[in-house]
């Protein structure tokens, strides 16, 4: 199994079909939309996707705008268009709308194959994208993003949401997140551990209203 997840939106049924059964053929896993809703929205939220191949000839709204618009929110997604589109000045705007490759239809479906591979293979490890709750992480530029608006932090506090989101749902000793995120430093109290987080509470929960990151009497903090 490649163990990618793959978003598809794309308006023609029988196309969606063949994408989904033949990337799913070769291993990958597959989400398919007809068009572009709050559904699609919500797997954004909740999955961490891998590429998203994108028509642009939609109802209600561009591949391309739909795109400039979650890539200003913060999502650095790799997308491949697959369009009608081919014009060359459609390519172009297809790349300078965030493409990572272009392919007008009709398409030969091994072609497409192996450019979805080589996307892949181009950009997976240099992306990560990590969502929890409203709370987006961007490992290309190493930011955090709270309904999509960037939250300033010190390397340390980024070092120790980064943490939590990781072990969403886990509860973490003042111990465990001294040998993790202070490593070597010789500050390592578990006073200072405290002091940090009220620090980093305060940066993503300035009016105290979600309480992400909640304190285990006796025993540490555990991120919900």
């Amino acid at each position: 199994m490649n163990n990618k997840l793959i978003l598809i939106i794309e308006d023609e049924e029988d196309i969606l079909e063949l994408l989904e059964y033949t990337l799913q053929k070769e291993g990958y896993e597959t989400i398919g939309f007809l068009s572009i809703n709050d559904n699609v929205k919500k797997v954004l939220e909740e999955e961490t996707i891998d590429l998203i191949l994108m028509d642009r000839n939609l109802s209600g709204i561009e591949g391309t705008t739909f795109i400039s618009s979650i890539k200003k929110d913060g999502y650095s997604t790799p997308v491949i268009y697959v369009t009608a589109k081919d014009k060359d000045e459609d390519i172009i705007e297809g790349f300078e709308s965030y493409a990572d490759d272009y392919i007008t239809k009709p398409f030969n479906i091994k072609e497409l194959s192996a450019r979805v591979k080589a996307v892949l293979k181009r950009t997976s490890k240099d992306v990560e994208v990590l969502k929890v709750k409203d709370i987006l992480y961007n490992s290309s530029n190493k930011k955090f993003y709270i309904e999509n608006i960037e939250v300033e932090l010190t390397q340390l506090e980024s070092n120790l949401l980064l943490e939590f989101i990781k072990n969403k749902d886990i509860l973490l000793s003042r111990e465990y997140l001294l040998e993790k995120v202070w490593e070597d430093s010789l500050d390592k109290k578990e006073k200072t551990v405290n002091v940090a987080i009220k620090r980093l509470k305060s940066k993503i929960d300035p009016k105290n209203k979600k309480n992400y990151i909640k304190s285990v009497r006796g025993e540490g903090y555990i991120f919900c």
